[in-house]
């Protein structure tokens, strides 16, 4: 056996150990079965009605009840992205926080970008990212502003040595009953996060991107189901799935593939720091045909197909994982 291989088999234990520590029972559940037994997915992870809770936004995934899983004890990885360089916005939780603990494990060297107090979230990330043997870039900051967008690229560059994966995660959303209530200012917060800075940011890194580059954006259910309380936040991701598919058409020729992902209703701390009303925390998912919300975990492997080179011929194209709801 040589040394390399005891680093990443002392290194995968290390990790699996970490992770089980910082996991919920619900989160964890039987890792051999998530390994390879059958699961049924009515009953893989918690059902509602869950705690009434709120927190601040932008909220924090190790304080919410149950905590989200997002694979911190059950994604193995196999080498599909060895060698490869992402940066993740939002990468402190939900799905930008599974797909960088899969990424990592997948082999990828791996920067997150998130807001300055989700701090103790991201310190979990970065530290499950170096257990997993790679290379991790934390890099805090507001995307609604132009300049760190360039700023966030360029680090982000620096950091790992090149970069190759783009995934635009990162996202607000804050429900208002009546567009009487939404007011200037959180629609601009809203529009500045969830397209500004994805066209910024893509903006910075298509020029160090090579082709087999890939680029992926968080669309949601909410782009072609829009719920009448999420006016601002619905119409953004109407839109990321449309930059998506302009983006491949343009790209394309570049070798560059460009695509999103679609997710229903996920447990994150989206819901709980204003993203959804308190009455419909309680019963958050229940109406999907699963009878749950999704959980970040769930939609990782996602990530890692548009990401990888066995995804060479997908571009353009919106995967959805909305628990039987049907969108996209």
């Amino acid at each position: 056996m040589t040394e390399t291989t005891r680093r990443q088999i002392m290194s995968a234990a290390a990790t699996l150990g970490a992770a089980a520590a910082m996991a919920s029972p619900s989160s964890a559940q039987d890792v051999a079965a998530a390994r390879g037994g059958k699961q049924d997915p009515r009953t893989k992870y918690p059902k509602p009605p869950f705690t009434v809770q709120s927190q601040p936004w932008p909220g924090l995934a190790s304080r919410m009840e149950p905590r989200p899983d997002h694979g911190e004890t059950s994604y193995v990885g196999s080498g599909r992205l060895r060698g490869r360089k992402a940066l993740i916005t939002g990468g402190d939780s939900g799905m930008g926080r599974a797909a960088a603990i899969a990424f990592a494990r997948e082999g990828a060297d791996v920067a997150i970008n998130y807001l300055p107090e989700e701090e103790p979230d991201a310190r979990e990330v970065v530290d499950l990212i170096r257990r997993a043997g790679q290379k991790a870039a934390p890099i805090p900051g507001d995307i609604r502003s132009e300049a760190f967008c360039q700023q966030l690229v360029q680090q982000a560059v620096s950091a790992l040595g090149g970069l190759d994966i783009v995934v635009c995660n990162a996202g607000r959303q804050q429900s208002v009953p009546s567009i009487l209530d939404l007011t200037t200012e959180e629609f601009d917060r809203t529009m500045k996060t969830n397209l500004y800075a994805p066209f910024w940011i893509i903006k910075a890194a298509v020029p160090h991107l090579e082709p087999g580059s890939a680029i992926i954006g968080t669309t949601s259910e909410q782009a072609y189901d829009p719920s009448p309380d999420l006016y601002a936040y619905a119409q953004t991701k109407a839109a990321t799935m449309n930059y998506i598919k302009s983006l491949a058409k343009q790209l394309g020729s570049k070798g560059i593939r460009v695509n999103g992902v679609a997710p229903g209703p996920i447990w994150t701390p989206l819901q709980i720091s204003g993203g959804a009303q308190p009455g419909k925390v309680v019963t958050f998912g229940a109406t999907a045909p699963l009878g749950r919300p999704g959980q970040p975990a769930e939609l990782a492997g996602i990530y890692v197909r548009l990401a990888e080179d066995d995804g060479s011929y997908t571009t353009g194209n919106i995967y959805g994982a909305g628990g039987g709801q049907g969108q996209p």
